[in-house]
Protein backbone atom coordinates (compact mmCIF):
# COMPACT_ATOMS: atom_id res chain seq x y z
CA UNK A 1 0.00 0.00 0.00
CA UNK A 2 1.07 3.34 -0.76
CA UNK A 3 0.48 6.68 1.08
CA UNK A 4 -1.93 7.82 -2.03
CA UNK A 5 -4.01 4.53 -1.11
CA UNK A 6 -5.55 4.42 1.92
CA UNK A 7 -7.47 1.07 2.83
CA UNK A 8 -9.25 2.93 5.78
CA UNK A 9 -9.79 6.00 7.20
CA UNK A 10 -10.67 6.65 10.55
CA UNK A 11 -12.99 9.88 11.95
CA UNK A 12 -12.41 11.13 15.63
CA UNK A 13 -15.22 12.62 16.11
CA UNK A 14 -16.75 11.11 13.47
CA UNK A 15 -20.55 11.62 14.60
CA UNK A 16 -20.02 15.38 14.31
CA UNK A 17 -21.21 17.92 11.68
CA UNK A 18 -17.40 18.06 9.73
CA UNK A 19 -16.58 14.14 10.61
CA UNK A 20 -20.06 12.75 9.51
CA UNK A 21 -20.26 14.37 6.34
CA UNK A 22 -16.67 13.52 5.13
CA UNK A 23 -17.36 9.73 6.29
CA UNK A 24 -20.92 10.21 4.02
CA UNK A 25 -18.68 11.27 0.69
CA UNK A 26 -15.76 8.71 1.64
CA UNK A 27 -18.25 5.96 1.67
CA UNK A 28 -19.60 6.83 -1.41
CA UNK A 29 -16.56 7.15 -3.07
CA UNK A 30 -15.38 3.43 -2.43
CA UNK A 31 -13.60 4.17 1.02
CA UNK A 32 -14.10 2.07 4.33
CA UNK A 33 -13.82 4.19 7.20
CA UNK A 34 -14.05 3.45 11.21
CA UNK A 35 -16.42 6.45 12.86
CA UNK A 36 -14.45 6.57 16.55
CA UNK A 37 -16.95 8.06 18.85
CA UNK A 38 -17.74 8.03 22.63
CA UNK A 39 -21.02 6.98 22.18
CA UNK A 40 -21.90 3.68 20.14
CA UNK A 41 -25.35 3.95 20.15
CA UNK A 42 -24.98 7.18 17.98
CA UNK A 43 -22.36 5.99 16.20
CA UNK A 44 -24.13 2.76 15.12
CA UNK A 45 -26.76 4.61 13.74
CA UNK A 46 -24.80 7.10 11.48
CA UNK A 47 -23.28 3.89 10.29
CA UNK A 48 -26.74 2.16 9.38
CA UNK A 49 -27.17 5.27 7.51
CA UNK A 50 -23.98 5.38 5.76
CA UNK A 51 -24.05 1.90 4.79
CA UNK A 52 -28.53 2.30 4.04
CA UNK A 53 -27.52 3.85 0.27
CA UNK A 54 -24.19 1.39 -0.39
CA UNK A 55 -23.92 -2.00 -2.18
CA UNK A 56 -21.96 -3.21 0.24
CA UNK A 57 -21.06 -1.68 4.17
CA UNK A 58 -17.83 0.68 4.25
CA UNK A 59 -18.64 1.99 7.68
CA UNK A 60 -18.18 0.82 11.25
CA UNK A 61 -17.61 2.09 14.84
CA UNK A 62 -15.33 1.59 16.92
CA UNK A 63 -13.72 3.97 20.50
CA UNK A 64 -10.98 6.29 19.96
CA UNK A 65 -8.49 4.66 20.25
CA UNK A 66 -9.20 1.17 18.23
CA UNK A 67 -10.75 3.59 15.65
CA UNK A 68 -7.53 5.22 15.33
CA UNK A 69 -5.93 1.57 15.48
CA UNK A 70 -7.60 0.21 12.42
CA UNK A 71 -6.91 3.13 9.94
CA UNK A 72 -4.34 4.04 7.91
CA UNK A 73 -5.41 7.61 7.78
CA UNK A 74 -6.95 9.26 10.63
CA UNK A 75 -9.51 12.38 10.61
CA UNK A 76 -9.19 14.71 13.73
CA UNK A 77 -13.09 16.36 13.52
CA UNK A 78 -13.65 17.17 17.13
CA UNK A 79 -13.86 20.73 19.10
CA UNK A 80 -10.95 22.67 19.61
CA UNK A 81 -11.42 22.25 23.50
CA UNK A 82 -11.04 18.52 23.01
CA UNK A 83 -7.88 18.36 20.20
CA UNK A 84 -4.98 17.56 22.50
CA UNK A 85 -6.86 15.67 25.34
CA UNK A 86 -7.85 13.60 22.82
CA UNK A 87 -4.31 12.92 20.87
CA UNK A 88 -2.77 12.94 23.73
CA UNK A 89 -5.07 9.59 24.86
CA UNK A 90 -4.31 8.04 21.53
CA UNK A 91 -0.53 8.92 20.59
CA UNK A 92 0.76 5.43 20.28
CA UNK A 93 -2.19 4.60 17.75
CA UNK A 94 -1.11 7.46 15.78
CA UNK A 95 2.36 6.40 15.35
CA UNK A 96 3.56 5.69 11.98
CA UNK A 97 0.02 7.11 10.46
CA UNK A 98 -1.17 10.15 8.91
CA UNK A 99 -3.51 12.55 11.04
CA UNK A 100 -5.42 14.72 9.02
CA UNK A 101 -6.55 17.49 11.73
CA UNK A 102 -9.35 19.77 10.68
CA UNK A 103 -9.44 21.47 14.23
CA UNK A 104 -10.32 25.63 13.70
CA UNK A 105 -9.50 27.01 17.40
CA UNK A 106 -12.88 28.67 17.42
CA UNK A 107 -13.61 30.22 21.45
CA UNK A 108 -17.75 30.88 21.66
CA UNK A 109 -19.73 32.66 21.79
CA UNK A 110 -17.11 34.89 19.63
CA UNK A 111 -16.53 32.56 16.88
CA UNK A 112 -16.43 35.00 13.63
CA UNK A 113 -12.95 36.51 15.21
CA UNK A 114 -10.06 35.29 14.93
CA UNK A 115 -8.60 34.27 18.33
CA UNK A 116 -5.25 31.76 17.80
CA UNK A 117 -4.05 29.91 20.50
CA UNK A 118 -0.55 30.31 21.98
CA UNK A 119 2.04 29.56 19.76
CA UNK A 120 -0.49 30.40 16.81
CA UNK A 121 -1.79 27.45 15.36
CA UNK A 122 -3.89 24.69 16.99
CA UNK A 123 -2.50 22.17 14.54
CA UNK A 124 0.59 22.73 14.36
CA UNK A 125 1.06 22.50 18.52
CA UNK A 126 -0.23 18.25 17.63
CA UNK A 127 2.63 17.90 15.69
CA UNK A 128 4.86 19.21 18.35
CA UNK A 129 3.17 17.06 20.78
CA UNK A 130 3.38 13.93 18.43
CA UNK A 131 6.77 14.45 17.31
CA UNK A 132 8.19 12.27 14.29
CA UNK A 133 6.39 9.27 15.00
CA UNK A 134 3.35 10.99 12.98
CA UNK A 135 2.51 13.11 10.34
CA UNK A 136 0.20 15.98 10.66
CA UNK A 137 -1.68 17.32 8.04
CA UNK A 138 -3.79 20.46 8.60
CA UNK A 139 -6.91 20.21 5.89
CA UNK A 140 -10.74 20.96 5.38
CA UNK A 141 -10.81 24.16 7.54
CA UNK A 142 -12.35 26.39 4.93
CA UNK A 143 -15.18 23.49 3.98
CA UNK A 144 -18.68 24.03 5.63
CA UNK A 145 -20.14 21.17 6.89
CA UNK A 146 -23.54 21.87 5.35
CA UNK A 147 -21.25 22.17 2.22
CA UNK A 148 -20.21 18.43 2.53
CA UNK A 149 -22.81 16.64 3.48
CA UNK A 150 -24.59 16.42 0.62
CA UNK A 151 -22.33 14.07 -1.58
CA UNK A 152 -24.75 15.37 -4.77
CA UNK A 153 -23.68 18.95 -4.06
CA UNK A 154 -20.81 20.13 -6.30
CA UNK A 155 -18.09 22.05 -3.63
CA UNK A 156 -17.31 25.18 -4.94
CA UNK A 157 -14.54 25.95 -3.10
CA UNK A 158 -11.03 24.93 -2.16
CA UNK A 159 -9.20 23.16 0.24
CA UNK A 160 -5.88 24.01 1.92
CA UNK A 161 -3.33 21.38 3.04
CA UNK A 162 -1.04 21.92 5.02
CA UNK A 163 2.02 19.97 6.27
CA UNK A 164 5.55 19.27 7.02
CA UNK A 165 5.77 16.19 4.44
CA UNK A 166 4.73 16.66 0.73
CA UNK A 167 4.19 13.20 0.36
CA UNK A 168 1.94 13.26 3.18
CA UNK A 169 -0.02 16.39 1.93
CA UNK A 170 -0.33 14.34 -1.55
CA UNK A 171 -2.20 11.91 0.19
CA UNK A 172 -4.51 14.21 1.38
CA UNK A 173 -5.35 15.87 -1.77
CA UNK A 174 -5.88 12.86 -3.18
CA UNK A 175 -8.47 12.13 -0.90
CA UNK A 176 -10.38 15.42 -1.13
CA UNK A 177 -9.96 14.91 -5.10
CA UNK A 178 -11.81 11.49 -4.42
CA UNK A 179 -14.92 13.17 -2.70
CA UNK A 180 -14.93 16.37 -5.40
CA UNK A 181 -12.86 18.94 -3.54
CA UNK A 182 -9.96 20.59 -4.91
CA UNK A 183 -6.98 20.37 -2.64
CA UNK A 184 -4.07 22.18 -2.95
CA UNK A 185 -0.58 22.22 -1.17
CA UNK A 186 -0.46 25.26 0.41
CA UNK A 187 3.16 24.93 2.50
CA UNK A 188 4.50 23.95 5.51
CA UNK A 189 2.33 22.50 8.52
CA UNK A 190 3.26 26.46 10.17
CA UNK A 191 0.89 28.10 7.59
CA UNK A 192 -1.97 26.23 9.05
CA UNK A 193 -2.30 29.05 11.59
CA UNK A 194 -3.90 31.29 7.71
CA UNK A 195 -6.92 28.53 7.69
CA UNK A 196 -7.80 28.32 11.05
CA UNK A 197 -7.98 32.17 11.37
CA UNK A 198 -9.77 32.24 7.76
CA UNK A 199 -12.54 30.11 9.17
CA UNK A 200 -14.02 33.05 11.51
CA UNK A 201 -13.63 35.58 8.53
CA UNK A 202 -15.89 32.88 6.43
CA UNK A 203 -18.39 32.64 9.76
CA UNK A 204 -18.04 36.71 9.63
CA UNK A 205 -18.90 36.79 5.72
CA UNK A 206 -22.06 34.05 6.45
CA UNK A 207 -23.36 35.99 9.05
CA UNK A 208 -23.17 39.40 7.35
CA UNK A 209 -24.62 37.78 3.65
CA UNK A 210 -27.03 35.30 5.10
CA UNK A 211 -25.45 32.31 4.07
CA UNK A 212 -24.08 28.74 4.92
CA UNK A 213 -21.67 27.73 3.56
CA UNK A 214 -18.97 30.79 2.02
CA UNK A 215 -15.66 29.16 0.97
CA UNK A 216 -12.32 30.21 -0.99
CA UNK A 217 -11.03 29.78 -4.60
CA UNK A 218 -7.84 30.03 -5.16
CA UNK A 219 -7.33 31.78 -9.01
CA UNK A 220 -4.54 31.56 -11.13
CA UNK A 221 -4.36 27.65 -10.89
CA UNK A 222 -7.02 26.59 -13.22
CA UNK A 223 -4.98 23.71 -14.59
CA UNK A 224 -5.48 21.70 -11.33
CA UNK A 225 -8.58 20.36 -11.43
CA UNK A 226 -10.09 18.14 -9.09
CA UNK A 227 -10.62 14.29 -10.12
CA UNK A 228 -13.01 12.28 -9.60
CA UNK A 229 -12.67 9.22 -7.00
CA UNK A 230 -10.08 6.80 -8.34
Amino acid sequence: MSDSTPRVIALLGGTGKEGSALARRWTRAGYDVVIGSRDPDKAGRLCAELNSPLPRARASSAGYTEAAESADVVVLTVPFPAQRALVESIRPALAGKILIDATVPLMPPKVARVQLPPGGSAVLAIQELLGGATRVVSAFQNVSAHVIDDPDHPVDCDVLVCGDDPAARETVIALAAAIGMRGLHAGPLCNSAAAEALTSVLISINSRYKVSGSGIRITGIDSVPAREAQ
